[in-house]
């Protein structure tokens, strides 16, 4: 078991959902915490109660990974210390609608690509550099089943986790003898804010996602992060699909009457 104590995790996303469980798990294994989003009223209230019941070290900054600028900027202004992180989890993401590709908005899909695939790529290119100087590090992105077979209406939110499965492999052959783990957690059907973001707010086509089935939640997702996370030195986990029991794909999934 790697010792996770005083180890430096950030984690993008962290306000709600897979991001915010991952927290907590890490904070309980005594790591200290760098921990971004844009709803930063919401983030600072988490960390306060982490450090408050975990007695663990951990800092809030407000950052859209989108703007290259300004992760580059956020992560410059930090104290050394804290810009040598030891484990990267690329989890901000998101998705918009299910329209057909002839009916999609180009604003759903800018915001989902400017997110999903070039936000990861823009947090990990300002981290990545002192990894590689250290020659030490671990970076856990959060991909998705989508990324390994289309499903109706998923197109471009589908090709953007495409795109996280193969910057992954890319980044696990570019840090090969560079003493740096790379891992991705590819979830199937997960509860979370997820599609109430999807559908802009409407709860109940966001609850109707789920109707009939156990999805996974957050805390499953974060769990399998911390073991990816936690094994030992000579071990990386390259990738992890997992789904609900009622889920045997993207588009085949039991729903209870």
């Amino acid at each position: 078991m790697s010792d996770l104590i005083n180890k430096l995790v950030f984690i993008t996303g962290a306000s709600s959902g897979i991001g915010k469980a991952s927290a907590e798990l890490f904070a309980g294994a005594g790591a200290k915490l760098l921990l971004a989003a844009r709803r930063i009223d919401r983030l600072n209230t988490f960390a306060n109660e982490l450090h408050t019941n975990y007695k663990t070290t951990v800092k809030s900054i407000k950052l859209d990974v989108r703007n290259y600028n300004e992760v580059k900027s956020s992560f410059s202004q930090l104290d050394t210390d804290w810009q040598k992180i030891d484990i990267l989890i690329n989890n901000a993401g998101l998705s918009r609608g299910l329209d057909k590709i002839y009916e999609g908005k180009t604003e759903d899909w800018n915001e989902m690509i400017d997110t999903n695939i070039k936000g990861l790529l823009y947090v990990t290119r300002i981290v990545l550099p002192g990894m590689v100087k250290r020659n030490k590090g671990h970076i856990i992105n959060i991909g998705s089943i989508a990324g390994h077979e289309a499903y109706p209406g998923g197109n471009v939110y589908s090709s953007t986790k495409f795109a996280v499965n193969g910057l992954t492999k890319s980044f696990r052959i570019d840090l090969l003898g560079k003493n740096i783990k790379v891992s991705s957690v590819d979830p199937g059907l997960v509860e979370t804010e997820f599609s109430i973001v999807r559908y802009s707010g409407d709860e109940e086509k966001a609850k109707n996602t789920y109707k009939g089935l156990t999805p996974l939640i957050a805390r499953d997702i974060a769990e399998t992060v911390f073991f990816c996370a936690n094994r030992p030195e000579h071990v990386n986990i390259d990738e992890i699909i997992m789904t609900p029991v009622a889920q045997a794909s993207t588009a085949y999934v039991h729903r209870e009457k």
